[in-house]
């Protein structure tokens, strides 16, 4: 990478994509463009999973796989995803490092954007990072979740610097004065990073999946999280989608093809009183957040300081 211009990696991590339907090729498509190389962290799989030969079949010479076995005794409640994500990220050479989780998706309109970014601050030192809007789809393709228990936005890239770390269950990033991959649960010892919100978005897919898939996923992040039993056992229901915004965008083009799949049929009944959009107390707020404050967040609390 030349040292006269700004350089940008990608980094990831995941297991089990294939088999758990995320759609891991089309996210790293997605920024493969405006990275001069793309890191990813991947877990065995279990038997039959073809997570390893879809990222290959992408036949670029940017990507570089990193074999693991992920530890969930070891890094327990999650922090297994944080652990991986800094696999992925010290194996990292440019100046930004842009972090997409397995079902992320960034649209090609905001390339632009991302790169005259980091090109403005790569010498500017009081910038950690850059946070992105989000939106999370909800079901299918034409609905999304607006919930105030919803993240709307998370810190996406950062500057290449061993004093930042993935956190917690790698949502987000911190700075650890003393690190260990003890401490990837702890908040004391650590700062939130300084940052610039970009006006760009990350696309997130993670609940849109055939329901009988949505039960497969969660159930494997629950045994992750909190080496729980089964909490859903019958396929999924979304729940009343005419009850949820609907998305008038477009989505990026790498997920022209991976869309066509959707073939299957949300029967309308309740979702699951567990998840907290669902809460009474949620409702209340999201309800005043987009009828009376034209979808102003109230009371939200981020992982970063706004420069």
């Amino acid at each position: 990478m030349a040292n006269d211009r700004v350089s940008i990696s990608g980094f990831s991590m995941c297991r089990n994509a294939d088999s758990l339907y995320y759609p891991i090729k089309e996210s790293i498509l997605s920024i493969l463009p405006i990275v001069d190389e793309f890191v990813i962290a991947v877990g065995k799989g279990s038997v039959g999973d073809k997570t390893r030969e879809l990222i290959e079949s992408i036949d670029s010479s940017k990507i570089r796989i990193i074999d693991t076995v992920w530890d969930t005794e070891k890094f327990r409640k999650g922090s297994v995803h944080a652990q991986q994500t800094d696999l992925a990220k010290s194996e990292c050479k440019g100046d930004w490092l842009f972090y997409l989780q397995a079902d992320e998706v960034v649209h090609e309109k905001d390339h632009k954007t991302i790169v005259e970014a980091c090109e403005k601050y790569k010498s500017d030192l009081r910038v950690d990072g850059f946070v992105f809007d989000y939106i999370h789809f909800w079901g299918d393709y034409n609905h999304y979740h607006n919930s105030h228990v919803w993240y709307d936005r998370e810190i996406r890239i950062v500057r290449n610097d061993p004093t930042i770390h993935s956190w917690k269950s790698a949502q987000s990033f911190r700075r650890y004065d003393d690190f260990n991959e003890s401490k990837y649960l702890e908040k004391e010892g650590t700062s939130k990073l300084k940052v610039h919100c970009l006006k760009a978005k990350v696309y997130h897919y993670g609940w849109v999946r055939p329901p009988e898939m949505m039960t497969k996923k969660i159930n494997a992040l629950d045994k992750i999280h909190s080496h729980a039993k089964e909490r859903q056992l019958a396929p999924f229901s979304y729940g009343n989608l005419n009850a949820i915004p609907l998305f008038r965008g477009t989505h990026p083009s790498v997920m022209k093809e991976w869309m066509l799949k959707a073939d299957w049929k949300n029967d309308g009944s309740p979702s699951p009183g567990y998840l907290r959009h669902n809460k009474r107390k949620a409702k209340f707020m999201t309800w005043i957040e987009t009828k009376i404050l034209g979808g102003k967040r109230i009371f939200a609390t981020h992982n970063f300081k706004k420069l």
